[in-house]
């Protein structure tokens, strides 16, 4: 078996050349790594029990802690939680990613789409104070976009400080890259991606008026 947790299997744009600058949290990990090799397909918790202690983490964490995956298989029980929002779908893709997973005590576990990441405090606290996983906020950024307030996602921004984050974008793009074509979730990621580059270059702008002004 291959080490998983080292960094050849994740995008290239993840790292640069100097890799060892852009260290990546155990939560950010393990979605790439998981999202890289089995995409959103059904795995079996052994696999991921694996992977997830090669990011110090436990399948627990990541299924109750962190909502990132859901298990599935053997006694179902019926859920609420995505099926509310299912007539919120504009498109049948995002009703593809809205569908309700079954929470299950089977033997298989697979990755929560971000349509079906609900919870309220996503992306803006954790159990604990523990640092927001940078999938959270992402996640919470999609939301916020879906709903057509550019400004409330500039307002995400800056609070966050992901302007400023180097590795944020870096992070974003291995998304995108991760993601399918024609899909809602790829749609979203580059148009937040186009956002940010062209908001650093109108505030590129407004800094070189400002100096240009003041020497002046």
């Amino acid at each position: 078996m291959r080490r998983m947790s080292g960094m050849g299997i994740f995008p290239p744009c993840i790292f640069g050349r100097r890799a060892d600058r852009w260290p990546l949290v155990e939560q950010h990990s393990y979605y790439l790594l998981h999202r890289h090799d089995f995409g959103m397909d059904e795995v079996p918790s052994g696999v991921c029990i694996l992977y997830s202690l090669s990011c110090g983490l436990s399948d627990r964490d990541l299924t109750e802690q962190y909502d990132i995956l859901a298990r599935t298989g053997g006694k179902q029980s019926s859920t609420t939680e995505d099926e509310d929002d299912a007539d919120d779908a504009d498109d049948a893709e995002e009703m593809k990613e809205d569908e309700p997973i079954s929470k299950g005590t089977g033997s298989q576990l697979k990755l929560k789409t971000w349509v079906q990441r609900k919870q309220k405090n996503m992306g803006y606290s954790t159990a604990h104070n523990l640092p927001i996983p940078l999938i959270d906020q992402i996640h919470r950024i999609m939301h916020l976009w879906k709903e057509g307030d550019v400004a409330k996602v500039d307002e995400y921004l800056e609070s966050r400080g992901l302007r400023r984050l180097a590795i944020f974008p870096r992070f974003l793009q291995a998304l995108i890259e991760l993601s399918e074509n024609g899909t809602k979730e790829r749609s979203l990621l580059e148009s937040i991606s186009n956002h940010l580059v062209a908001k650093g270059r109108e505030n590129t702008n407004k800094q070189d008026t400002w100096i240009e002004k003041t020497e002046n």
